[in-house]
């Protein structure tokens, strides 16, 4: 029974992910770029898997180790290739990964994009293997799936958190989950200087940079000396203020910032953030799942922002 996460591609049937050259859209598509499923048969020569294993997919199936490449983009599931919004689906062996026993599908099938992303951005800038997190302090935006990964796993290697929302009642959700400081950017439109004052004045090691034109300045103006800004997405736009024209380049010298685009991650550290995820027992939050009649219903439901964590369809 295949479950489908709804991750990042809703904006591809809208056709507004273009800032990859690599990526071209069809006129139609196959939606979704996430998944976790049974296998019912496997090909000649294939011994790494067999009928009845649990697997989810990669987003960037040749994307085996390492960086990544247009090569690379230019073959991924939902964009531009179809994607998993099927009832059967062929893989190629080297695609998949093995799901943890102790996740249900529903939770699992949320791993391979928003997951991936939250562990390469505050782990990928550390070699394979080494998991950093303790006495960092970690700034989310929202409370999406990216966002919420990213609280389930800095949490778990003993980060501290905090998280912006326009919503009190997700606030208190994820506090719930173990956000140390929350902030409501609505009510509180200079949370640069809440993140500031939460810190003692030292700033955030680690921004998850997700709101994009609207937020950027905000993050470079509470990051740490030497801190990392990942950009993610880019929800509150992609063009900045026609009244804010201070340089990049000299918002990166101001505190010596590392400016980091986050594109997923390869299959090898997808493999050891599962590791990660089992050893804490990690179970991903899922907001609502919607059944497959009902898919655009879910696409929606994901585009007006009033989800908390991750978004499913059920193909069967």
């Amino acid at each position: 029974m295949p479950f489908l996460s709804t991750t990042v591609t809703w904006r591809s049937p809208k056709g507004r992910y273009t800032h990859h050259r690599s990526v071209g859209q069809d006129a139609t598509i196959v939606p979704c770029s996430d998944m976790s499923g049974t296998i019912l048969t496997v090909g000649p020569g294939v011994t790494q898997w067999a009928a009845g294993d649990r697997v989810l997919s990669t987003f960037l199936p040749e994307h085996q180790t390492g960086q990544v490449s247009e090569k690379h983009l230019a073959l991924g599931l939902g964009l531009p290739l179809d994607g998993v919004l099927a009832t059967h689906r062929v893989f190629p062996a080297y695609s998949l990964v093995r799901t943890p026993d102790y996740l249900t599908d529903e939770e699992a099938c949320t791993l391979p994009i928003a997951a991936v992303t939250a562990w390469m951005s505050i782990n990928g800038m550390r070699p394979l293997g080494q998991s950093g997190g303790k006495d960092e302090y970690i700034l989310l935006q929202g409370t999406g799936g990216v966002a919420i990964a990213g609280l389930q796993i800095a949490k778990a290697a003993g980060a501290k958190v905090i998280i912006t929302s326009s919503s009190d009642a997700k606030l208190d959700r994820a506090k719930q989950l173990g956000a140390d400081a929350t902030i409501n950017y609505r009510t509180n439109p200079d949370w640069e200087l809440a993140v500031t004052q939460v810190t003692d004045g030292h700033g955030a090691d680690i921004i998850l940079e997700t709101g994009g034109a609207q937020t950027l300045r905000k993050s470079f103006d509470c990051i740490a000396f030497g801190g990392l800004i990942d950009c993610i997405g880019y929800v509150s736009g992609k063009v900045d203020a026609t009244d804010d024209r201070l340089n990049v380049n000299l918002l990166a010298l101001r505190r010596n910032v590392t400016l980091k685009g986050i594109l997923n991650g390869p299959k090898d550290r997808f493999e050891e953030m599962l590791q990660f995820y089992q050893t804490h027992q990690i179970h991903p939050v899922v907001h609502r799942s919607f059944p497959f009649s009902e898919a655009p219903e879910a696409f929606r439901f994901l585009e007006s922002g009033s989800h908390f964590g991750k978004v499913v369809i059920r193909v069967q």
